[in-house]
Protein backbone atom coordinates (compact mmCIF):
# COMPACT_ATOMS: atom_id res chain seq x y z
CA UNK A 1 0.00 0.00 0.00
CA UNK A 2 0.92 3.18 -0.67
CA UNK A 3 1.32 5.99 2.08
CA UNK A 4 -1.93 7.42 0.59
CA UNK A 5 -3.45 4.14 0.67
CA UNK A 6 -2.35 3.71 4.43
CA UNK A 7 -3.50 6.90 5.54
CA UNK A 8 -6.79 6.28 4.58
CA UNK A 9 -7.73 3.24 5.80
CA UNK A 10 -5.97 3.94 9.22
CA UNK A 11 -7.40 7.38 9.96
CA UNK A 12 -6.59 7.15 13.66
CA UNK A 13 -3.89 6.60 16.37
CA UNK A 14 -5.01 6.42 19.78
CA UNK A 15 -3.11 7.32 23.11
CA UNK A 16 -5.35 4.92 25.42
CA UNK A 17 -3.18 4.95 28.48
CA UNK A 18 -0.06 4.87 30.66
CA UNK A 19 0.40 2.80 34.14
CA UNK A 20 3.24 3.83 36.33
CA UNK A 21 4.33 1.00 39.01
CA UNK A 22 6.83 0.54 41.70
CA UNK A 23 8.87 -3.27 40.98
CA UNK A 24 12.02 -4.75 42.34
CA UNK A 25 15.13 -2.83 41.41
CA UNK A 26 12.92 0.66 40.06
CA UNK A 27 10.10 1.85 38.31
CA UNK A 28 8.11 0.54 35.27
CA UNK A 29 5.62 2.29 32.94
CA UNK A 30 3.86 0.95 30.58
CA UNK A 31 1.74 2.53 27.32
CA UNK A 32 -1.37 1.49 25.46
CA UNK A 33 -1.43 2.69 22.14
CA UNK A 34 -4.11 1.93 19.31
CA UNK A 35 -4.47 1.66 16.11
CA UNK A 36 -8.35 1.19 15.58
CA UNK A 37 -8.73 -1.97 13.18
CA UNK A 38 -4.90 -2.74 13.09
CA UNK A 39 -3.39 -3.71 16.29
CA UNK A 40 -2.40 -2.44 20.25
CA UNK A 41 0.94 -1.75 21.66
CA UNK A 42 1.90 -2.24 25.05
CA UNK A 43 5.59 -0.88 25.11
CA UNK A 44 7.68 -0.63 28.04
CA UNK A 45 10.37 1.60 29.97
CA UNK A 46 11.69 0.26 32.84
CA UNK A 47 13.71 2.76 35.32
CA UNK A 48 16.40 0.84 36.88
CA UNK A 49 16.91 3.08 40.18
CA UNK A 50 17.05 2.33 43.83
CA UNK A 51 14.37 3.70 46.13
CA UNK A 52 17.20 5.93 47.98
CA UNK A 53 17.84 7.79 45.36
CA UNK A 54 13.78 9.11 44.73
CA UNK A 55 12.81 12.36 46.61
CA UNK A 56 10.06 12.98 44.77
CA UNK A 57 7.12 11.36 44.11
CA UNK A 58 7.16 8.99 41.13
CA UNK A 59 3.55 8.68 40.35
CA UNK A 60 2.08 12.10 41.63
CA UNK A 61 0.53 14.54 39.06
CA UNK A 62 3.90 16.26 38.36
CA UNK A 63 5.15 13.20 37.42
CA UNK A 64 2.36 11.78 35.36
CA UNK A 65 2.51 14.41 33.12
CA UNK A 66 6.06 14.17 32.78
CA UNK A 67 5.15 10.31 31.80
CA UNK A 68 2.35 11.40 29.53
CA UNK A 69 4.93 14.05 27.60
CA UNK A 70 7.65 10.79 27.01
CA UNK A 71 4.50 9.00 25.98
CA UNK A 72 3.79 11.22 23.28
CA UNK A 73 7.24 10.79 21.86
CA UNK A 74 7.34 7.21 22.52
CA UNK A 75 4.28 7.14 20.52
CA UNK A 76 6.23 8.33 17.18
CA UNK A 77 7.94 5.20 16.50
CA UNK A 78 4.13 3.41 16.65
CA UNK A 79 2.38 6.45 14.57
CA UNK A 80 4.88 6.54 12.19
CA UNK A 81 3.57 2.88 10.98
CA UNK A 82 0.09 4.38 9.02
CA UNK A 83 0.54 8.60 9.74
CA UNK A 84 -2.84 8.86 10.40
CA UNK A 85 -4.97 12.48 10.29
CA UNK A 86 -6.04 12.22 14.03
CA UNK A 87 -4.01 11.44 17.02
CA UNK A 88 -6.23 11.29 19.93
CA UNK A 89 -4.97 11.17 23.59
CA UNK A 90 -7.41 10.02 25.99
CA UNK A 91 -5.50 9.83 29.32
CA UNK A 92 -4.51 13.37 29.64
CA UNK A 93 -4.72 17.04 28.17
CA UNK A 94 -2.54 19.07 26.51
CA UNK A 95 -3.28 23.12 25.76
CA UNK A 96 -3.00 24.53 22.68
CA UNK A 97 0.71 25.02 22.59
CA UNK A 98 1.52 21.97 24.16
CA UNK A 99 -0.40 20.28 20.92
CA UNK A 100 1.86 22.54 18.70
CA UNK A 101 5.54 21.53 20.23
CA UNK A 102 4.37 18.04 19.90
CA UNK A 103 3.16 18.50 16.41
CA UNK A 104 6.49 20.15 15.35
CA UNK A 105 8.99 17.70 16.86
CA UNK A 106 6.58 14.89 14.66
CA UNK A 107 7.19 16.97 11.35
CA UNK A 108 10.62 17.65 11.86
CA UNK A 109 11.87 14.33 13.93
CA UNK A 110 10.06 12.49 10.47
CA UNK A 111 12.27 14.82 7.66
CA UNK A 112 14.28 11.96 7.28
CA UNK A 113 11.40 9.36 7.07
CA UNK A 114 9.50 11.69 4.91
CA UNK A 115 11.96 11.48 2.48
CA UNK A 116 13.01 7.93 2.89
CA UNK A 117 9.07 7.04 1.82
CA UNK A 118 8.89 9.65 -0.66
CA UNK A 119 5.88 11.49 1.39
CA UNK A 120 5.21 14.84 0.79
CA UNK A 121 2.88 16.45 3.18
CA UNK A 122 2.35 20.20 4.25
CA UNK A 123 2.53 20.24 7.97
CA UNK A 124 -0.66 21.86 8.33
CA UNK A 125 -2.24 18.56 6.99
CA UNK A 126 -0.42 16.88 8.47
CA UNK A 127 -1.26 15.60 12.15
CA UNK A 128 -4.39 16.58 14.27
CA UNK A 129 -3.78 15.83 17.55
CA UNK A 130 -7.19 15.75 20.54
CA UNK A 131 -7.83 15.47 23.91
CA UNK A 132 -10.09 13.61 25.76
CA UNK A 133 -8.55 13.46 28.97
CA UNK A 134 -8.34 15.38 32.00
CA UNK A 135 -5.46 18.32 33.48
CA UNK A 136 -3.40 17.10 36.25
CA UNK A 137 -3.63 19.66 39.59
CA UNK A 138 -1.14 22.10 39.83
CA UNK A 139 1.75 20.93 41.59
CA UNK A 140 5.16 22.59 40.63
CA UNK A 141 5.55 23.97 44.01
CA UNK A 142 6.43 20.18 45.48
CA UNK A 143 9.58 19.96 43.48
CA UNK A 144 12.20 18.66 46.40
CA UNK A 145 15.80 20.01 45.22
CA UNK A 146 19.17 18.37 45.42
CA UNK A 147 21.66 20.26 42.50
CA UNK A 148 22.41 16.60 41.02
CA UNK A 149 23.60 16.60 37.36
CA UNK A 150 22.16 13.88 34.92
CA UNK A 151 24.55 13.30 31.69
CA UNK A 152 22.95 11.15 29.16
CA UNK A 153 25.95 8.61 28.20
CA UNK A 154 25.70 6.93 24.56
CA UNK A 155 29.06 5.72 24.94
CA UNK A 156 30.55 7.77 21.58
CA UNK A 157 33.08 10.50 22.00
CA UNK A 158 30.62 13.53 22.61
CA UNK A 159 29.24 11.74 26.01
CA UNK A 160 32.85 10.71 26.74
CA UNK A 161 33.85 14.55 26.27
CA UNK A 162 30.89 15.87 28.49
CA UNK A 163 31.96 13.58 31.69
CA UNK A 164 35.64 14.75 31.54
CA UNK A 165 34.43 18.53 31.30
CA UNK A 166 32.30 18.21 34.26
CA UNK A 167 34.63 16.14 36.80
CA UNK A 168 34.73 19.16 38.77
CA UNK A 169 31.11 18.19 39.99
CA UNK A 170 31.70 14.39 40.60
CA UNK A 171 29.69 14.16 43.71
CA UNK A 172 26.68 15.92 41.98
CA UNK A 173 26.90 13.67 38.70
CA UNK A 174 24.65 10.82 37.70
CA UNK A 175 24.94 8.82 34.44
CA UNK A 176 21.58 7.38 32.53
CA UNK A 177 21.88 4.94 29.52
CA UNK A 178 18.67 3.83 27.48
CA UNK A 179 19.42 0.66 27.32
CA UNK A 180 22.67 -1.22 28.76
CA UNK A 181 25.68 -1.09 26.36
CA UNK A 182 29.45 -1.96 27.66
CA UNK A 183 30.42 1.21 26.06
CA UNK A 184 28.24 3.27 28.19
CA UNK A 185 29.18 1.68 31.06
CA UNK A 186 32.31 1.73 31.00
CA UNK A 187 32.76 5.30 29.84
CA UNK A 188 31.52 6.30 33.52
CA UNK A 189 33.51 3.53 35.38
CA UNK A 190 37.07 4.27 33.50
CA UNK A 191 36.31 8.35 34.69
CA UNK A 192 36.31 6.69 37.89
CA UNK A 193 32.73 6.37 39.23
CA UNK A 194 30.83 3.91 40.34
CA UNK A 195 28.15 1.88 38.95
CA UNK A 196 25.71 2.82 41.51
CA UNK A 197 26.19 6.24 39.84
CA UNK A 198 24.28 4.93 36.71
CA UNK A 199 20.65 4.64 36.08
CA UNK A 200 19.77 2.75 32.85
CA UNK A 201 16.38 3.14 30.98
CA UNK A 202 15.22 -0.41 29.33
CA UNK A 203 13.17 0.24 26.94
CA UNK A 204 11.56 -2.18 24.99
CA UNK A 205 9.76 -2.06 21.42
CA UNK A 206 6.55 -3.44 21.08
CA UNK A 207 6.43 -6.88 18.83
CA UNK A 208 3.47 -5.47 17.29
CA UNK A 209 5.59 -2.82 15.42
CA UNK A 210 8.11 -5.29 14.36
CA UNK A 211 5.30 -7.74 13.02
CA UNK A 212 3.84 -4.53 11.14
CA UNK A 213 7.38 -3.26 9.64
CA UNK A 214 7.83 -6.91 8.20
CA UNK A 215 4.47 -6.52 6.31
CA UNK A 216 5.29 -3.42 4.42
CA UNK A 217 4.01 -0.89 6.53
CA UNK A 218 5.79 2.64 7.10
CA UNK A 219 9.23 2.19 8.42
CA UNK A 220 11.86 4.55 9.34
CA UNK A 221 14.17 7.45 11.68
CA UNK A 222 12.47 8.65 14.82
CA UNK A 223 13.72 11.24 16.86
CA UNK A 224 15.24 9.05 19.69
CA UNK A 225 16.93 11.69 21.36
CA UNK A 226 13.63 13.32 22.33
CA UNK A 227 13.37 9.92 24.23
CA UNK A 228 16.50 10.61 25.45
CA UNK A 229 15.40 14.09 26.88
CA UNK A 230 12.08 13.15 28.77
CA UNK A 231 13.90 9.80 30.16
CA UNK A 232 16.26 12.40 31.37
CA UNK A 233 13.59 14.85 32.40
CA UNK A 234 11.41 11.88 34.83
CA UNK A 235 14.71 10.64 36.02
CA UNK A 236 15.47 13.93 37.32
CA UNK A 237 12.82 14.72 38.62
CA UNK A 238 12.93 11.93 40.77
CA UNK A 239 16.14 12.01 41.73
CA UNK A 240 15.58 16.11 42.78
CA UNK A 241 18.38 16.78 39.99
CA UNK A 242 18.27 20.26 38.76
CA UNK A 243 20.56 19.86 35.26
CA UNK A 244 19.75 17.96 32.28
CA UNK A 245 23.00 17.84 30.48
CA UNK A 246 23.60 16.89 26.70
CA UNK A 247 26.18 16.40 24.85
CA UNK A 248 25.15 17.64 21.47
CA UNK A 249 27.21 19.88 19.10
CA UNK A 250 26.64 22.55 16.93
CA UNK A 251 27.21 20.77 14.14
CA UNK A 252 24.01 19.13 14.84
CA UNK A 253 22.21 21.80 13.27
CA UNK A 254 23.30 20.96 9.72
CA UNK A 255 20.60 19.29 7.07
CA UNK A 256 21.56 16.28 5.37
CA UNK A 257 20.10 17.36 1.89
CA UNK A 258 21.67 20.31 0.66
CA UNK A 259 18.43 23.28 0.11
CA UNK A 260 16.21 21.47 2.18
CA UNK A 261 15.21 21.18 5.58
CA UNK A 262 15.53 17.61 6.67
CA UNK A 263 17.75 16.62 9.39
CA UNK A 264 18.61 13.32 10.94
CA UNK A 265 19.66 15.16 14.34
CA UNK A 266 16.79 17.36 14.45
CA UNK A 267 16.19 16.29 18.19
CA UNK A 268 19.85 17.10 18.71
CA UNK A 269 19.88 20.59 16.95
CA UNK A 270 19.54 23.72 19.00
CA UNK A 271 16.14 24.31 17.45
CA UNK A 272 14.46 21.11 19.54
CA UNK A 273 16.90 22.44 22.28
CA UNK A 274 14.95 25.69 22.85
CA UNK A 275 11.56 24.37 22.06
CA UNK A 276 11.63 21.67 24.52
CA UNK A 277 13.08 23.92 27.19
CA UNK A 278 10.08 26.06 26.93
CA UNK A 279 7.98 23.22 26.84
CA UNK A 280 9.79 22.22 30.00
CA UNK A 281 9.63 25.83 31.88
CA UNK A 282 6.01 26.49 30.94
CA UNK A 283 4.14 22.84 31.27
CA UNK A 284 6.37 20.88 33.20
CA UNK A 285 8.92 21.58 35.46
CA UNK A 286 11.41 25.13 35.59
CA UNK A 287 13.50 23.99 38.15
CA UNK A 288 15.35 21.29 35.79
CA UNK A 289 17.43 23.13 33.30
CA UNK A 290 18.06 20.90 29.65
CA UNK A 291 21.11 22.04 27.73
CA UNK A 292 23.63 20.91 25.60
CA UNK A 293 27.09 21.01 27.31
CA UNK A 294 28.96 20.89 24.29
CA UNK A 295 26.62 23.21 21.73
CA UNK A 296 29.25 26.21 21.67
CA UNK A 297 31.82 23.98 19.44
CA UNK A 298 31.94 21.70 16.55
CA UNK A 299 32.74 18.22 15.79
CA UNK A 300 36.04 18.87 14.77
CA UNK A 301 37.28 20.75 18.14
CA UNK A 302 35.27 17.80 19.98
CA UNK A 303 37.62 15.67 18.04
CA UNK A 304 40.49 17.46 19.35
CA UNK A 305 39.70 17.29 22.88
CA UNK A 306 38.55 13.69 22.98
CA UNK A 307 42.29 12.43 21.04
CA UNK A 308 43.87 14.39 24.48
CA UNK A 309 41.64 11.55 26.69
CA UNK A 310 43.39 8.22 25.84
CA UNK A 311 41.12 6.69 28.83
CA UNK A 312 38.32 6.57 26.54
CA UNK A 313 39.97 5.61 22.89
CA UNK A 314 39.90 1.76 23.23
CA UNK A 315 36.01 1.50 25.00
CA UNK A 316 34.22 4.06 23.32
CA UNK A 317 31.89 3.08 20.46
CA UNK A 318 29.00 4.74 18.60
CA UNK A 319 28.59 2.89 15.66
CA UNK A 320 24.97 2.21 16.36
CA UNK A 321 25.41 -1.26 14.02
CA UNK A 322 27.69 -2.62 16.01
CA UNK A 323 26.77 -1.53 18.62
CA UNK A 324 24.23 -4.58 20.44
CA UNK A 325 28.05 -6.07 20.08
CA UNK A 326 29.78 -3.34 21.39
CA UNK A 327 31.63 -2.87 18.59
CA UNK A 328 32.76 -1.04 15.21
CA UNK A 329 31.48 -2.53 12.56
CA UNK A 330 33.77 -0.35 9.96
CA UNK A 331 30.96 -0.66 6.81
CA UNK A 332 28.89 2.07 7.79
CA UNK A 333 28.77 6.22 7.66
CA UNK A 334 28.93 6.26 11.56
CA UNK A 335 32.62 4.69 11.25
CA UNK A 336 33.95 6.29 8.51
CA UNK A 337 33.08 9.79 9.87
CA UNK A 338 34.89 9.01 13.42
CA UNK A 339 37.71 7.66 11.81
CA UNK A 340 37.76 10.57 9.75
CA UNK A 341 37.77 13.51 11.87
CA UNK A 342 39.84 11.81 15.09
CA UNK A 343 42.56 10.83 11.16
CA UNK A 344 43.59 14.70 12.13
CA UNK A 345 44.31 14.15 15.50
CA UNK A 346 45.62 10.56 16.36
CA UNK A 347 47.94 8.15 15.05
CA UNK A 348 46.95 5.67 11.93
CA UNK A 349 48.15 2.46 14.11
CA UNK A 350 46.15 3.58 17.19
CA UNK A 351 43.20 4.10 14.82
CA UNK A 352 43.61 0.80 13.37
CA UNK A 353 43.61 -0.51 16.90
CA UNK A 354 40.55 0.96 17.77
CA UNK A 355 38.74 0.58 14.00
CA UNK A 356 40.42 -2.53 13.08
CA UNK A 357 41.49 -1.65 9.76
CA UNK A 358 42.41 1.69 7.83
CA UNK A 359 38.81 2.66 6.98
CA UNK A 360 40.62 5.55 4.14
CA UNK A 361 41.98 2.86 2.99
CA UNK A 362 38.55 0.90 2.11
CA UNK A 363 37.29 1.63 -1.34
CA UNK A 364 34.29 -0.24 -0.74
CA UNK A 365 33.32 2.91 1.42
CA UNK A 366 33.57 5.50 -1.59
CA UNK A 367 29.72 6.10 -1.68
CA UNK A 368 29.34 6.85 2.05
CA UNK A 369 32.64 9.06 1.76
CA UNK A 370 31.47 11.16 -1.20
CA UNK A 371 28.43 12.10 0.87
CA UNK A 372 29.99 12.78 4.23
CA UNK A 373 32.31 15.35 2.39
CA UNK A 374 29.84 17.03 0.12
CA UNK A 375 30.25 15.38 -3.09
CA UNK A 376 27.31 14.25 -3.37
CA UNK A 377 23.68 16.16 -2.64
CA UNK A 378 22.67 14.22 0.55
CA UNK A 379 25.01 13.71 3.39
CA UNK A 380 24.32 10.48 5.16
CA UNK A 381 21.51 10.05 7.42
CA UNK A 382 23.88 9.28 10.48
CA UNK A 383 24.75 11.92 13.62
CA UNK A 384 27.82 12.82 11.30
CA UNK A 385 29.34 16.68 11.45
CA UNK A 386 28.97 18.73 8.74
CA UNK A 387 30.19 18.79 5.40
CA UNK A 388 33.36 21.29 5.82
CA UNK A 389 34.21 19.73 9.20
CA UNK A 390 34.63 16.74 7.70
CA UNK A 391 36.71 17.95 4.68
CA UNK A 392 38.94 20.20 7.12
CA UNK A 393 39.76 17.18 8.64
CA UNK A 394 40.33 15.01 5.48
CA UNK A 395 42.80 17.86 4.86
CA UNK A 396 44.82 18.15 7.91
CA UNK A 397 45.59 13.79 7.50
CA UNK A 398 46.02 14.35 3.45
CA UNK A 399 48.95 16.86 4.97
CA UNK A 400 50.00 14.54 7.58
CA UNK A 401 50.41 11.77 5.19
CA UNK A 402 52.02 14.06 2.95
CA UNK A 403 54.64 15.88 5.00
CA UNK A 404 56.07 12.42 6.73
CA UNK A 405 56.36 11.37 2.96
CA UNK A 406 53.70 8.38 3.37
CA UNK A 407 51.67 7.42 0.67
CA UNK A 408 48.02 8.64 0.60
CA UNK A 409 45.22 5.49 1.54
CA UNK A 410 42.69 5.06 -1.32
CA UNK A 411 39.77 7.28 -0.02
CA UNK A 412 42.69 10.19 0.55
CA UNK A 413 44.32 9.68 -2.65
CA UNK A 414 40.61 10.21 -4.34
CA UNK A 415 39.51 13.25 -2.03
CA UNK A 416 43.00 14.76 -3.03
CA UNK A 417 42.55 14.54 -6.56
CA UNK A 418 39.22 16.30 -6.08
CA UNK A 419 39.59 18.70 -4.63
CA UNK A 420 41.97 21.50 -2.79
CA UNK A 421 43.34 20.91 0.57
CA UNK A 422 42.67 23.67 2.97
CA UNK A 423 44.10 23.17 6.08
CA UNK A 424 43.42 27.34 6.98
CA UNK A 425 39.75 26.56 7.28
CA UNK A 426 41.36 23.56 9.59
CA UNK A 427 42.91 26.34 11.52
CA UNK A 428 39.70 28.58 11.27
CA UNK A 429 37.29 25.39 12.58
CA UNK A 430 39.24 25.15 15.81
CA UNK A 431 38.98 28.52 16.69
CA UNK A 432 34.99 28.32 16.50
CA UNK A 433 32.52 29.51 18.97
CA UNK A 434 28.86 29.28 18.73
CA UNK A 435 26.95 31.97 20.71
CA UNK A 436 24.25 30.08 20.42
CA UNK A 437 23.55 28.23 23.32
CA UNK A 438 22.16 28.11 26.20
CA UNK A 439 24.90 26.79 28.71
CA UNK A 440 23.96 27.68 32.54
CA UNK A 441 26.85 29.82 34.75
CA UNK A 442 27.04 26.57 36.77
CA UNK A 443 28.94 24.95 33.94
CA UNK A 444 30.94 28.19 32.06
CA UNK A 445 33.88 26.46 33.44
CA UNK A 446 33.86 23.82 31.38
CA UNK A 447 33.40 26.30 27.92
CA UNK A 448 36.44 27.93 28.75
CA UNK A 449 39.10 24.37 29.46
CA UNK A 450 37.54 23.43 26.30
CA UNK A 451 37.95 26.46 24.48
CA UNK A 452 41.67 26.83 25.62
CA UNK A 453 42.54 23.12 24.71
CA UNK A 454 41.52 22.69 20.86
CA UNK A 455 42.89 26.87 20.18
CA UNK A 456 46.28 25.81 21.46
CA UNK A 457 48.97 24.38 19.45
CA UNK A 458 48.44 20.61 21.75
Amino acid sequence: MTFEDIRAKYKEFIFNDFSVCKITGGIKVVYDFEIPGLCKFTPELIFEISDDLIVNSFDGPLARKIILSLGMVEAVSYFKSVCPQLMTVRCGELSVEEIQFFKKLYYKGLGEFFYINNIEIPFRKFLQIRCEGNREEETRDKFISRNLNIIPVGGGKDSDVTISLSAKYRDENYFITVNHQKAREDAVLVSGYTKDKIININRTIDPNLLELNKKGFLNGHTPFSAIVAFTGLYTAYLMGANYLVLSNEASANESNIEGLDINHQYSKSFEFEKNISEYIKSYLIPDIKYFSLLRPFNELQIAKYFASLPEFHNIFVSCNVGSKENRWCGKCAKCLFVYSMLSAFMEEEKLIKIFGENLLDNKELISIFDGLVGFTQVKPFECVGTRAEIKAALSKTVEKYLSEGRALPQLLEYFNSKTEIDTENFDKLLRYFNYEHSVPNKFKYAIEEFKQYVRSTK
